[in-house]
Parts: structure tokens; C-alpha cells; sequence
């Protein structure tokens, strides 16, 4: 056994015979022993490099503090070479603490090291990079740290971020030069692979590049009399963004639907486009949408990062007994399972989850989409087209005669729709379909109203999961409390309920920037249709007395599963009561 091997044996314990066969994989295979260990998930990344610091001398720091740091550097180093070779020159005005480092010690505020250069590197085979990055810098004195790649990746952001200057900076440069901006912008709307360096273009790359570091699902450019306003939605919820003059308003615009491949010398009629944009490793797919006010067009951009993985059908946030059930009826030959709830709940990532989670060679599964937000391998997707009378209603048609098994309906809009669907369950397909209602029991109401008989409704439908999408607590900085007695009577709980778990409350750090939420997970309510529910609905559809039956047979409500999920600690009572009714 090799030095190495020895050392990582004694170092983390790790079985001999484990790392003798990793050993002997790298040299069939080829590769690194550390990453082969990282694949197999013996050891972690961040214990590798402890082992790594050890060996060499050095510290291991798991995070970079973003406090303190000077930008000089960042106008000096390629960001493609640092990014390559997983470096980062960092200039500290203060020292940072052993706390912001990550680094465990009886004085947590003690200095990690004193103010000056700092170098962290991920890899050790870059050390020649770090020599020539050095020379290129003109350094002679700096402190030589391992640190993980994330944190290198974020600490190269922020130090590019605070090189290039805030929005508001790139904002003051545009009115100091306000004529001329405006006339650069003009002749070159149309070159769509221009590689200008004009102000507009640098915002817009900006508030691009920002939205998608705050993890932000859309960015609102807003018009009014008077001002023009930017912001962002984050966890469902918007924040401001930027307030730049009204005079850029035309020309931020012009920008973003020219990279949307939009018509910009059309201002008075409603425009959809799209564009794909690249933020450090991640891919995004923006939806750019336009509509005309009175102050001028204003612009929506949905950004779907498309290097995120799907979830998976467990990391919903469905209770063990709720996912037994949704497991069972995925595995159903035949019926339809409506997901219901408004715009931005989930729907469209849950019934993904359920595709996935069923997703076998022996299954055909066909879908039809608008938009497909997702591509997943195995599974025939179909856009719909209105412009080539491509609809729900058609497509689903053609779908019949594809002899699938599963069908998934982006959308019940229409009678049409609705009665293929039903047909199609009736006939021995599995449909999932979404419907745009406030619960379960309201989405057999309305597709009564649609024009579906109610004894079709209860022949074909499985089940109805109703859901809403409830901010979840940071857990680095929420705190718990008591919540008064008076609140709780007022909105119909419990307080008894409340007395022994504790309950939390929001905060806000600097990881959450400063809202105490990161992060969303689903409530979920499900409508089983048992045999008195169908007996029920053929009899009357009424939303409230169908409701009563289902309760009385013990669904869980909606405002129920967000209690729990505030008893768990995940989020908080304002939360749950924003997104569930009374």
C-alpha cells in the first residue's frame, strides 16, 4: 500500500480493501484516485481536501468570505483562466474572522489569517497555474489556502461582480452619456452577434446575470408616467431590482427583444420570444413576453435553468402517506389525475416528478405541452403550435392513435379538450392533466361547468392533488418563538397544537439576502374519489358539500399540510395563511 493510501486509511478509517479496489480501477481505467473515491462517495470533497491541506502544509477553508474584498485583481486575471484552473486571487482590507472561514476554534472571531493576499485553490495539479498567476500579478508575500469549488466559483463572482461596478453605476455611466448611448444602441438593435461594449447592453447582461445569482424565476420591466422600474421574483415573490431614469426605457426594451429575435419596430401589439444566456456553469432558457400600456411595452422574462436537474417525486415535500398514495395512483392502467392550483403553485414540476417516477422501457408515455419547459429522455414531448392550429384538443386527437399508455395534458382549457381526455381514460389510458382551480373539490365544478356530465367525472377521475408553494425557512438564521394564543384563535387554530414542537419565524442573513426564506417546498392536499364522493357528485356538484364528504373521510386539507409543515419547522404561519384560504 502506497504512502497515500495509508494516509487516507488512518486519516478517515476507511476500509484498505475499498481503497485498494479504487486503486486498482484507476490503473484498468485511468482517472484519479480522488475522484474514483468521490464517485464511490468514500470520502467527501471536503475531506479530500483536508487530507490534501494536511499533507501539504496548508489550511483548508470551507468558505471564502465576501466581506472585505478588494476588486483590483479581477481587471488583471482572464475570468476563463480562474475558472479553468479553480483559482482565486483574493485582497483582504481586514482580515477575516476563523468564523467567516469556516474554521472551527475556541475564538471564533480570531483572524484566519492578517490582511493582505490570499490565494485559494481547489486542485493541486494547478499549482503551476498559480505560479504564473502569481508572476502575472507581481505578488511576493501571500497565504496559500485549499477551499472547495463552489466557493471558489462564488468568491470569482463576487470579485467580477464588484469589478465591473453595481447596476447603479452602469446606470450613472448611461446618463453622463446619455446622447450617445442612445445613437450606439440605434445602429447596432439589429446585429444580433454584436460584440459592443455599450453601456445598455452591460446592463441588461446585469440585471440578467443578478436575477439568476438570486435564484429569481421571472424579471418584470415595468413602465409607468413617470419612472421605470425593474424587479425580480424570487420564491414567488417580487423584490425591486433597479429604478433607472425613464429615458433608458426605450432602449433596454429595444435590447432585450432583439436578443428575443422579437420585431422592436412592433410596439403596439403583444410579442412572445425567446433566447438561451449562459451565468457561470448554468444554462438558462429565458421566455421573453411583451405587452403594450399606455406608458410603453412592458416586458416579462421567465428564466427556466435548464441545468437544474428535475425533482424527483420525493423531494416534493409529500408526507410518507401522501406519496404512498401518489404512488399508487401513477401506477394505475387507467383513469385521469388532475393537479389543480394557480399560476406559478408547481403543478407542472409535480406531474414531472410522477413521469419520471414512472418513466420504464415497458411504458409509452406522450405529452402535450405548452410550453415543454422540461426535455425528459424517454418521454415523446409535444409542443403546441397555435399558429398551425396545433391545440390541446388536436394534438390530443392524434396522441389516441400513438397507442400510449400514460397521456399528459399540459392543460384542460376547453370541452373538447376535456372530453378526449375523459374518453381516453375510459378507454384504457392513464391521464394526468392540470386545471387552473383554488382545491380539489372546485376542480369537479368546473369541469362541470366546462361541459363535462358529472357521471363521466366520476367514471374517469382518480383523484384530485390540489397544491401551493409555501418559502422555506433559511436555517441559518431562523428563530424560534411562541406564537400569542390571540393570533392563533383569531385564524381557527389550535393553540394546544403549538405548545410543544416550537415554531420559527424568519430572520434574514446574508445567505437569504435578508428576506429569511430560501428555497420553496408544496403543500398538498388530495381527493381521493371513493365510491360516496362519485354517488355525491352525480347528485350535485357543489364545491362546499363535496368538500365536507372529503374531509369527513379524512382528507387533509391544504391549510392542514401547511400546519404541519410549520410544526416541522420548514416554514411559518404567515406563509401557510398567504397561500391557503380561510
Amino acid at each position: 500500500m502506497t504512502p497515500y493510501r495509508e494516509f487516507l486509511v488512518r486519516r478517515f478509517g476507511l476500509a484498505p480493501e475499498a481503497v485498494a479496489a479504487a486503486e486498482a480501477q484507476r490503473r484498468e481505467k485511468g482517472g484519479r484516485l480522488e475522484e474514483i473515491l468521490l464517485q464511490q462517495r468514500l470520502l467527501t470533497e471536503e475531506q479530500l481536501l483536508e487530507a490534501a491541506a494536511e499533507r501539504l502544509g496548508v489550511e483548508f477553508w470551507p468558505r471564502l468570505p465576501a466581506r472585505g474584498i478588494e476588486p483590483s485583481f479581477a481587471a488583471r486575471v482572464p475570468l476563463a483562466f480562474l475558472k479553468r484552473h479553480g483559482i482565486v486571487p483574493l485582497r483582504y482590507e481586514s482580515p477575516p474572522s476563523l468564523a467567516e472561514c469556516g474554521l472551527a476554534a475556541s475564538d471564533p472571531q480570531r483572524p484566519a489569517c492578517p490582511a493582505g493576499c490570499v490565494f485559494a485553490l481547489h486542485d493541486l495539479q494547478a499549482l503551476p497555474a498559480l505560479d504564473d498567476l502569481v508572476r502575472l500579478l507581481g505578488v511576493c508575500d501571500y497565504k496559500l489556502v485549499l477551499s472547495t469549488r463552489e466557493a471558489i466559483l462564488a468568491a470569482i463572482h463576487v470579485q467580477h461582480d464588484l469589478s465591473r461596478g453595481s447596476a447603479e453605476q452602469i446606470v450613472q455611466d448611461l446618463e453622463e452619456n446619455g446622447t450617445t448611448i442612445l445613437s450606439e444602441i440605434e445602429e447596432t438593435a439589429d446585429l444580433l452577434e454584436d460584440s459592443s461594449d455599450a453601456p445598455v447592453i452591460k446592463l441588461v447582461n446585469h440585471i440578467i446575470s443578478q436575477s439568476v445569482k438570486a435564484r429569481a424565476s421571472d424579471i418584470h420591466f415595468e413602465p409607468y408616467q413617470n419612472s421605470f422600474t425593474v424587479r425580480y421574483r424570487v420564491d414567488g415573490i417580487l423584490y425591486d431590482l433597479l429604478t433607472p431614469p425613464k429615458w433608458i426605457q426605450p432602449a433596454l426594451i429595444s435590447r432585450v427583444k432583439v436578443m428575443a429575435k422579437m420585431n422592436i419596430a412592433e410596439k403596439r401589439l403583444p410579442q412572445d420570444g425567446r433566447f438561451d444566456v449562459r451565468v457561470g456553469d448554468q444554462d438558462i432558457d429565458v421566455r421573453v413576453s411583451t405587452v403594450p400600456t399606455a406608458f410603453g411595452e412592458r416586458l416579462v422574462l421567465r428564466l427556466l435553468n435548464k441545468s437544474g436537474s428535475l425533482l424527483q417525486i420525493t423531494e416534493l415535500g409529500l408526507s410518507a402517506a401522501r406519496l404512498e398514495t401518489l404512488r399508487r395512483l401513477s401506477a394505475q392502467p387507467n383513469g385521469i389525475l388532475l393537479v389543480t392550483g394557480p399560476t406559478g403553485s408547481g403543478k407542472t414540476t409535480t406531474l414531472y416528478a410522477i413521469l419520471q417516477s414512472i418513466n420504464q422501457p415497458g411504458i409509452n408515455i406522450i405529452t402535450i405541452e405548452d410550453p415543454i419547459e422540461y426535455q425528459i429522455k424517454g418521454i415523446s414531448q409535444i409542443q403546441v403550435n397555435p399558429k398551425i392550429d396545433l391545440t390541446f384538443a388536436r394534438g390530443l386527437r392524434s396522441i389516441v392513435r400513438q397507442d400510449p399508455d400514460v397521456i399528459l395534458i399540459g392543460e384542460i382549457r376547453d370541452k373538447e379538450t376535456a372530453d378526449i381526455a375523459v374518453q381516453s381514460a375510459l378507454t384504457g389510458h392513464l391521464v394526468f392533466s392540470t386545471l387552473h382551480t383554488n382545491d380539489s373539490p372546485s376542480a369537479i365544478t368546473r369541469l362541470v361547468d366546462i361541459g363535462v356530465e358529472p357521471f363521466l367525472i366520476s367514471s374517469s377521475v382518480l383523484a384530485v392533488l390540489a397544491q401551493r408553494l409555501v418559502r422555506v425557512l433559511c436555517a441559518d438564521c431562523k428563530q424560534p418563538y411562541a406564537p400569542r394564543t390571540v393570533y392563533l384563535q383569531s385564524i381557527g387554530l389550535r393553540p394546544e397544537r403549538f405548545a410543544e414542537r416550537p415554531v420559527f419565524k424568519a430572520a434574514g442573513c446574508e445567505k437569504c439576502f435578508q428576506t429569511g426564506y430560501r428555497g420553496r417546498i408544496g403543500i398538498f392536499e388530495i381527493m381521493l374519489m371513493s365510491e360516496e364522493l362519485k354517488s355525491l357528485i352525480i347528485q350535485t356538484y357543489d364545491a362546499n358539500r363535496i368538500k365536507a364528504l372529503a374531509v369527513q373521510e379524512g382528507m387533509v386539507t391544504l391549510r392542514e399540510d401547511g400546519i404541519e409543515k410549520v410544526l416541522e419547522g420548514l416554514t411559518t404561519l404567515e406563509e401557510v395563511l398567504r397561500v391557503t384560504q380561510a
